[in-house]
């Protein structure tokens, strides 16, 4: 008969004791598989990875952590300048920090790694701004405790630049959509409601079709910040400084570990509005590389393995526990 010979080696004295089992069968474990498939959309500053899905194998047991390392190898980036959410068809943002587990990341919606533009020059001056007057309107802060202007922020100066990271949408309710591409944007603390809302259009000219009439102080579309934080903030196209409102400095200090601080914004824009100004666009055009599918099939297919492998996981060395204490 053979035999199997089992060896136990004390952790403190190092004395070894080994014993043998004659059997005529044996249950071998099976090696489960320790990836699972996960795609990311990487929209980086260079042309040749702006909006391409690519197909990673990810560890079951993982955080976010590794995936950041695997999106800047992926994309040739410093993996300190990765963002990564979820963007869902319906505009919803959630970022991703890095304690994370990886094994929900991606199921709520899709993952997409951000590379912020280049910081501004050392030594060159914000642009001075022209400041809008009059109060908020009522209509643009539904949450009562949150409807503060931007002069309460008594111990922040306007200056110094912040990253937004945004999705338009359209309609309500069921059809509530996402349209155009998501936008990262570098914004001076102090701009002005009519100088953001240029800004975010000239990052939206691409897709634009129609003429953007001169709006005066009003306003094209709300902002409103995104996150699961309630009651929801719309900030005010009359308050001289909107990104100066003390929910954004509450939005970047629950900002997670890993990757830049930002904030989440969802520009929402009428229906009317957005179809003479974009017509039918929907989602961006978004392309697959070649790992996408490489990936889907190497995890679609049923996970196999050899017998010399399943008796490596069955001869596999394990550390013993130490008794407990009586």
């Amino acid at each position: 008969h053979p035999s199997a010979r089992s060896s136990l080696t004390c952790p403190h004295c190092l004395k070894q004791s080994n014993t043998f089992d004659p059997f005529l069968c044996i249950s071998l474990p099976i090696p489960l598989r320790q990836t699972r498939a996960l795609n990311v959309t990487l929209v980086l500053q260079c042309e040749r990875w702006r909006f391409v899905r690519v197909g990673l194998a990810v560890p079951l047991l993982g955080t976010v952590a590794d995936l950041r390392e695997m999106v800047a190898r992926e994309g040739r980036v410093p993996a300190e300048q990765v963002i990564l959410a979820e963007v869902s068809p319906r505009g919803l943002l959630r970022s991703l920090s890095d304690p994370e587990a990886l094994r929900a990341a991606g199921e709520a919606a899709p993952v997409y790694a951000f590379q912020p533009p280049p910081a501004r020059r050392a030594g060159t001056a914000p642009r001075r701004l022209a400041a809008a007057a009059g109060p908020p309107r009522a209509d643009w802060l539904t949450a009562p405790g949150l409807a503060a202007r931007s002069s309460d922020c008594l111990h922040r100066a306007p200056g110094g630049r912040i990253l937004l990271l945004l999705c338009n949408t359209a309609g309500t309710g069921p059809q509530l959509a996402r349209f155009g591409p998501p936008l990262v944007l570098r914004e001076e603390r102090g701009v002005s409601w009519e100088q953001l809302q240029q800004n975010i259009l000239a990052q939206l000219r691409g897709v634009l079709r129609g003429e953007v009439r001169p709006q005066g102080t009003g306003a094209l579309f709300r902002i409103r910040l995104a996150g699961g934080s309630a009651p929801c903030t719309y900030l005010s196209p009359q308050d001289p400084r909107p990104l100066c409102h003390p929910a954004i400095d509450r939005a970047l200090q629950l900002c997670g570990a890993g990757g830049p601080p930002h904030v989440r914004l969802t520009v929402e824009w009428d229906t009317s509005t957005k179809e003479r100004l974009f017509g039918s666009i929907q989602e961006e055009v978004v392309q697959d590389a070649e790992s996408v599918r490489q990936q889907q099939q190497a995890h679609g297919q049923q996970h196999s393995c050899t017998l010399d492998e399943c008796f490596q996981l069955y001869t596999k060395e394990e550390q013993v526990g130490a008794p407990r204490q009586a």
